[in-house]
């Protein structure tokens, strides 16, 4: 009885000491996930995109066409056509009056105002004739070239408003200054604006 009972104490004795050298709960290597587990494996997993605020998509919208330049607002007309000579309008006048009708203040259709002039050369009353013919040739060309002659006013002014004078200091003839007097100025105004339509009354039951 004394030999079974120190058999059960050395047996006992045995066994807690391989316990003691088995692996270390901190020790103990983690069970490789069997290769059909339910459970995915995190690490390898591409997270999905986002979705974009109201379905918009991420693609860079085509960039718009740029709008078209405003063009600049209609302004008045002044012009000067001179007359070296006479009453008849010479080619450099003729040009210049060609670049006035491509003019978009004078195709908007506004009112024309032509004032003739004239040297100091001769009685007033030549003068007046002289500057009223240039002014109407000036007047003929252009509505020629199509402009209403409805949109024109003539007005003949004769040696009174010179802009350069017609006379030297000593009293000689002053032809450079004559020259420019020699002229018809042209006024373009813009078209008045037209109103607003009235509405009609809505007709009650």
């Amino acid at each position: 009885m004394k030999r079974t009972l120190c058999h059960a104490v050395a047996a006992g004795g045995l066994a807690a000491l391989l316990a003691g050298c088995g692996p270390s709960e901190g020790n103990r290597a983690d069970p490789a996930p069997a290769e059909n587990s339910a459970e995915p494996d995190v690490a390898n997993v591409t997270p999905a995109p986002e979705p974009t605020p109201e379905g918009k998509s991420i693609i860079r919208p085509e960039t718009e066409p740029d709008a078209e330049p405003t063009p600049p607002p209609l302004e008045p007309i002044e012009r000067t056509v001179q007359f070296p000579k006479g009453a008849a309008l010479d080619d450099p006048a003729k040009a210049m009056l060609d670049t006035l009708l491509a003019e978009p203040a004078l195709q908007a259709g506004g009112p024309i105002r032509l004032s003739g002039h004239s040297d100091s050369k001769g009685s007033d009353a030549d003068n007046l004739r002289a500057s009223r013919r240039r002014a109407e040739a000036v007047r003929d060309y252009l509505i020629a070239k199509g402009v209403a002659k409805d949109r024109i006013t003539v007005i003949a002014l004769g040696e009174n408003r010179p802009v350069a004078p017609n006379a030297n200091p000593d009293g000689s003839d002053d032809e450079a200054g004559r020259a420019r007097n020699r002229r018809v100025d042209i006024a373009v105004a813009l078209p008045e604006p037209q109103p607003s339509p009235t509405p009609e009354p809505t007709p009650t039951e």
